[in-house]
């Protein structure tokens, strides 16, 4: 079954262990062998980008630009992130269309409580947040008479305290490789392989098989997973997910969907 994308990240336990080194280099090992040390006090920035097929068959970009920054919480650690912008470059009114839901939460400061071990995320004053972040929708559709800004209110009043949990927080679970289901699945699924890179970076590959609706009937597909991971924080670099459309006798393939997701050090102004 094909997984949520990028408005529907799942999450689950990656056991996180010290990394010296890789002997063993099963995608199960390289997930075990992830310790868990985020670069507390250093402004990141973290990018999604996901490009999806319009109506005239070209892709579609939208990129959420998050602000990130890590410090120490007790034994644990507090994430503060901000998503700051969405960037598209699709018409106005399909960047208002597929982004509804997520513009209220732009520029709103959201903080993030995780465990020692990586392995356990939890949002800080939801209750709060999504009072703050109805408000502003509420105040938006009022004053500029937009009926799709009260229809944002609604959609969010509508929401259950799962599906608000997940709009916030499946990106970061993303970020945090203990956190990451996907990582987890890919790690013991058949075909998948690790391969070492530069210092203390990994890379998880796997191809998953499904199929997808076209035209009333069903076509293979083929999904491509890359993720590349640091071992001495515990974080995702980068993940690239793309979506392919198989055609007929397997001999070519169309991307219709791609997600990207990198993690880089803020730049300094």
């Amino acid at each position: 079954m094909m997984r949520a994308g990028w408005l529907g990240s799942a999450l689950l336990l990656l056991a996180a262990l010290p990394m010296p080194s890789l002997a063993d280099d099963t995608p199960a090992a390289a997930s075990r062998q992830v310790a868990f040390a985020p670069p507390v006090g250093q402004p990141l920035t973290y990018r999604v980008t996901t490009r999806r097929i319009g109506r005239d068959g070209s892709l579609v970009s939208f990129s959420l630009v998050y602000a990130l920054q890590w410090h120490r919480a007790g034994r644990g650690y507090r994430l503060e992130a901000a998503l700051q912008r969405i960037d598209s470059d699709a018409r106005p009114e399909v960047v208002r269309a597929l982004t509804l839901l997520l513009q209220p939460l732009v520029g709103e400061a959201m903080a993030y409580l995780v465990s020692p071990d990586g392995s356990n995320i939890t949002l800080v004053d939801p209750e709060g947040l999504w009072e703050r972040v109805t408000v502003r929708a509420q105040t938006a559709g009022a004053e500029a008479g937009r009926p799709e800004a009260r229809q944002v209110a609604q959609l969010l009043a509508a929401l259950s305290p799962a599906q608000r949990d997940d709009l916030a927080t499946a990106d970061i679970r993303a970020l945090v490789a203990p956190a990451n289901e996907a990582i987890s699945f890919a790690a013991q699924a058949d075909g998948a392989s690790v391969s070492a890179m530069e210092g203390a970076l990994r890379t998880i590959a796997q191809v998953e098989r499904d199929s997808a609706a076209v035209g009333g009937g069903a076509q293979p597909l083929e999904i491509d997973n890359l993720w590349t991971l640091d071992t001495e924080t515990g974080l995702v670099m980068r993940e690239q997910r793309q979506s392919w459309i198989v055609e007929a006798g397997g001999d070519a393939r169309t991307l219709v969907e791609e997600q990207v997701r990198t993690l880089e050090l803020a730049p300094q102004i």
